[in-house]
């Protein structure tokens, strides 16, 4: 048995989202079936509105409703230190573990050739032009240790060690093969922590 249209091309979009297949785009989709027309309206009004409201961050690439986030405006935080990361989403859980008080950088990716990713496809240059302003003592790269994330951190580790900076790389508390958005709060700490030189 087919389900109508509308419900199968819900379905086919559900399933284009990480971590969404088959099963799981049925579920939402009957969940969003028994709910109310305010409810799924204020669910796509709230879609629609994502890409106009949430930009990057001027100065680290994390996403942020305003011109520069609030970790890059926060006067607390030290500019000494930056942590460079793969995608916004693993700023929260670095910021959970609570032991981090730097600036941030997002590259919005990782070096990765099969996938046609090289070095000029992420958002390398904003990060030496911060090191060459000569307040960065240290630059964290808080990759995921996947290939990709090692081979990331070993070309940043490369071009940022003539500017001066001390590059060290988060310790392996966080399991291999795994990305840092699924450690909890103990592993991101003990690997922030444990972080060593490259």
């Amino acid at each position: 048995m087919e389900y109508p249209p509308p419900i199968a091309r819900l379905i086919d979009e559900l399933r284009r989202l990480p971590g969404i297949g088959p099963k799981s785009g049925q579920r939402i989709a009957f969940h969003l079936l028994r709910g109310t027309k305010e409810e799924s309206h204020r669910l796509a009004a709230l879609i629609a509105a994502l890409l106009d409201e949430v930009r990057t961050c001027g100065r680290c690439n994390a996403f942020t409703d305003r011109e520069i986030c609030r970790i890059c405006e926060d006067p607390v935080r030290t500019d000494r230190i930056i942590c460079v990361i793969e995608e916004p989403h693993s700023l929260v859980t670095i910021e959970k573990a609570g032991g981090f008080h730097g600036r941030y950088h997002v590259l919005h990716g990782t070096i990765a050739p099969l996938q046609g990713v090289g070095p000029e496809q992420l958002r390398i240059q904003g990060l030496l032009d911060r090191v060459r302003e000569g307040i960065v003592e240290e630059a964290i790269l808080a990759m995921s240790p996947t290939v990709e994330g090692e081979a990331t951190a070993i070309y940043l580790a490369k071009i940022l060690k003539p500017l001066g900076v001390r590059v060290t790389r988060i310790a392996t508390g966080i399991p291999v093969g795994s990305e840092i958005e699924w450690a909890d709060e103990v592993t991101m700490a003990r690997a922030l922590e444990g972080r060593r030189e490259y």
